[in-house]
C-alpha cells in the first residue's frame, strides 16, 4: 500500500519516520580483466544509499532499506529483480565487482536506467553479444574437408564470436545436425591462428572413437590423439604431439590431477548432460580444467529447463551464478518468479545455440546417413580376440588341407560367429544374454536420446536373438515398443499402432521380415544394429521410413564395432563390392572371389 500512496503523492510515515520513494539511480561501469567494477548509488528523495548496501538489500529481497537519517527508502520491485541477480562482491569505497560472465545482467540494468554510464570496452562487448543473432555465416578454414551447410556456418560464426569475446557457449543443436563437424571447423581455425596448446574433447566412452573418425574425415590435418584404452600413453605425451586430445569422462575423473594441471586451448564437453549435477566429481573436475575457451555440446532441448543447465553454464562461464541467492534459485531449482526467470533467459540466451531439424529442414537432404563406431568393452574385446584366434587357426589349417574354395562353409561360419560376437556375447552363448554389450548400451543411449526429443525410431537387426535381448532391456526400462519378425501374425496391426499419434516410440524389426513392404513414416530415425554390407538391403531398411508420405528428414545410423570383422568388411566393401556381396550372399562362388589376402584382412 505504501508504494501506491507514495506514487499518488502522499507522505507516508511509520513510527514517525518517513518512507521515501526511489527517485534516481546513478552508476558507472568500468571494465577489468575478468570483472566489471561498478560504482554508484540510489537516491531516495534527497537521501543516498551506496551500491554495496543496495545490493545486500536486494539479495535479501528487502523492499525497505534504512537510510542515514533514520528514514526508510522503498525499493521498486523491478530494481529488486535486476539488482538481485548480480553476483557482485564489495570492492570498497562504494564500489562492487561483478564477474565478466554477468555482462548481460549488467546490460539489462544499464539499458533500463538512464543514469548508468559504461566505458568503451563494455559498450563494444555488449554490442557484439546483442548482434549474435545477425552474425554473417563464417567460412571454414581451407584445411576443412567437406562443406558446411548455412546453419553450420552460422554456428561456426557464433562459436568464433564467443571465443573472441572470452565467453563459453553451449551448442545444443538437434541430434543429427552435425555438431561435431562445426566444432572441428572451429578447432582447425584456432590451430591455424598459431595456437600452440592442444584442445581437449571429453565425451562418453561410447563416442570417443567417433571423434577420431570424424576428425580423420573432415579435418585430416588436425592431429587427433585418443587418450583411452589400457595401452594409452601418459597424458604428458599426448600433450606434446596432439592438436586435440579426445578422452572419456571416466578417464577425466580417474586422471583428474594430470588433466587439471595441464593447460588447453579449448575444452569441449560432448554430451554435456554428464555434468548436469554440479555436485558430482565429473562436474567438479570439468570446472577445474584450465583453458582459453570452453564449449559444451548436447542434443537435448534446454531452453525451458534452466535448472538442468546451471552446471553447464557455470562450467562455460565461471561466476555466472555469482553469489546471488535469487539467481542460484532461478537456475539451480528452476523455481523463481516469472520476471526473474525471464531476465535469466534473456541473459543466458547468447551463450546457447539451438537449431531443430524442423527449423533447418530446407537445408537438409532428405536422408542423412552416419556410421557410428562402438568400442568393445574389455571383456568383450578379450572374448572376441579369443574367438578370432580360434577361427584363424582353424581356417588356416582347413585351407592348407583342401584349398580355399572347398573351405567356403568354414569361412562363412567364422564370419558369422565373429559378426555375432561383435554385437553381443549372448548370440554366441545364450547363457550370457544378461551380460553387458557396448553396442547394445549405445543403442539404448540412442533410443533414450531420440525419445527425449519426442521422436521415434526403427531398429533393424539380422539377428532376432539380438532383438530379443534388446526387448529385455527395453522392458526393464519401461520403454514401449512394437516388434516384428517372421513369426509375427498381425503385421499390419503392429504397423498401424506405430503409425498412430499415440504409437510406441520404438519399432524393433527383423531384417528378413521387415526389410521390405512396410510403410513406417512415423519414424524419422533408423538404427542399423549390425551392418548389412549389401547396400541394397541396407537402403531397403532405411526406406521403411524414407518414402512417400515422409515429411521430415530421415536420419540413419549404422552401428559398427571397432576393430572387428564388421569394420574390416565395410572397408573392403569400398574396394571390392563383389567380395562383400559374396560374404552376405549364400556363399556361392565365394572361393573364386575371396583371395588369401582378403582372408588375411578379414581374420587378421
Amino acid at each position: 500500500a505504501a508504494v501506491e500512496l507514495l506514487a499518488a503523492g502522499w507522505r507516508v510515515l511509520a513510527n514517525g519516520k518517513p518512507f521515501r520513494p526511489a527517485t534516481a539511480f546513478a552508476a558507472r561501469v568500468r571494465s577489468g580483466q575478468s570483472w566489471f567494477e561498478v560504482e554508484g548509488n540510489i537516491e531516495f528523495d534527497g537521501e543516498r544509499l551506496a551500491l554495496p548496501e543496495l545490493l545486500r538489500a536486494a539479495r535479501r529481497g528487502q523492499r525497505l532499506v534504512e537510510l542515514g537519517d533514520g528514514s526508510f527508502g522503498l525499493l521498486p520491485e523491478a530494481w529488486l529483480t535486476r539488482l538481485g541477480v548480480l553476483g557482485a562482491d564489495d570492492a570498497g569505497a562504494g564500489k562492487v565487482r561483478v564477474p565478466r560472465s554477468q555482462l548481460l545482467f549488467l546490460d539489462e540494468l544499464a539499458s533500463a536506467e538512464a543514469g548508468v554510464s559504461v566505458d568503451a570496452a563494455f559498450q563494444r562487448l555488449r554490442e557484439e553479444l546483442r548482434a549474435f543473432a545477425e552474425l554473417s555465416p563464417a567460412e571454414p578454414p581451407p584445411t576443412f574437408r567437406g562443406e558446411l551447410r548455412d546453419y553450420q556456418r552460422q554456428g561456426l560464426a557464433w562459436m568464433q564470436l564467443l571465443g573472441r569475446s572470452g565467453f563459453g557457449g553451449c551448442l545444443a543443436d538437434d541430434m543429427g545436425l552435425g555438431k561435431t563437424v562445426q566444432v572441428l571447423a572451429l578447432l582447425l581455425g584456432r590451430k591455424r591462428r598459431r595456437r600452440s596448446l592442444p584442445s581437449l574433447v571429453v565425451a562418453p566412452s561410447s563416442v570417443v572413437f567417433n571423434w577420431a573418425e570424424e576428425a580423420r574425415r573432415f579435418a585430416p590435418s588436425l592431429r587427433a590423439v585418443i587418450h583411452a584404452g589400457p595401452t594409452r600413453a601418459p597424458l604428458e605425451e599426448a600433450l606434446q604431439r596432439a592438436d586435440v586430445i579426445v578422452t572419456s569422462y571416466a578417464l577425466l575423473r580417474r586422471e583428474a590431477p594430470a588433466f587439471t594441471a595441464a593447460e588447453f586451448d579449448c575444452v569441449i564437453l560432448d554430451e554435456a548432460q554428464a555434468i548436469k549435477n554440479h555436485e558430482t566429481e565429473t562436474a567438479k573436475v570439468a570446472r577445474a580444467l584450465r583453458a582459453s575457451a570452453r564449449l559444451t555440446m548436447t542434443g537435448t532441448p534446454i531452453e525451458n529447463h534452466l535448472g538442468e543447465l546451471a552446471s553447464q553454464l557455470e562450467f562455460l562461464n565461471p561466476g555466472l551464478l555469482g553469489s546471488s541467492p535469487r539467481l542460484a534459485k532461478a537456475l539451480l531449482s528452476g523455481h523463481a518468479d516469472a520476471e526473474t526467470l525471464q531476465l535469466v533467459q534473456r541473459a543466458v540466451k547468447p551463450f546457447l545455440l539451438r537449431r531443430t531439424k524442423r527449423e533447418v529442414a530446407r537445408e537438409l537432404p532428405e536422408r542423412v546417413e552416419q556410421d557410428v563406431f562402438v568400442e568393445l568393452g574389455k571383456r568383450e574385446r578379450r572374448r572376441y580376440d579369443e574367438l578370432l584366434r580360434h577361427y584363424r587357426r582353424r581356417i588356416e589349417d582347413q585351407v592348407a588341407k583342401v584349398g580355399l574354395t572347398r573351405s567356403t562353409p568354414q569361412v562363412l561360419e567364422a564370419l558369422l560367429r565373429l559378426r555375432q560376437a561383435a554385437c553381443h556375447p549372448g548370440l554366441i552363448d545364450p547363457a550370457r544374454r544378461v551380460e553387458p554389450s557396448a553396442k547394445l548400451d549405445r543403442v539404448i543411449e540412442e533410443i533414450e536420446r531420440i525419445g527425449e526429443l519426442g521422436e521415434r525410431c526403427l531398429v533393424f537387426s539380422q539377428f532376432t536373438s539380438l532383438l530379443a535381448i534388446l526387448r529385455d532391456r527395453l522392458d526393464a526400462r519401461g520403454v514401449r515398443y512394437e516388434y516384428l519378425d517372421g513369426r509375427t501374425r498381425h503385421r499390419q496391426a503392429a504397423v498401424e499402432r506405430f503409425q498412430s499419434s499415440e504409437g510406441a516410440p520404438v519399432f524393433l524389426i527383423s531384417l528378413l521380415a521387415g526389410g521390405v513392404g512396410l510403410n513406417l513414416t512415423a519414424a524419422e530415425h533408423v538404427l542399423l544394429l549390425d551392418p548389412w554390407w549389401n547396400p541394397a538391403v541396407e537402403a531397403q531398411a532405411i526406406d521403411r521410413s524414407h518414402r512417400i508420405g515422409q515429411t521430415r528428414t530421415v536420419f540413419a545410423y549404422k552401428l559398427i564395432a571397432r576393430g572387428t570383422v564388421e569394420e574390416k568388411v565395410i572397408a573392403l566393401q569400398k574396394e571390392k563390392r563383389a567380395l562383400a556381396e559374396a560374404i552376405l550372399g549364400d556363399g556361392a562362388g565365394l572361393g573364386g572371389k575371396l583371395t588369401r589376402e582378403d582372408l588375411e584382412v578379414l581374420l587378421g
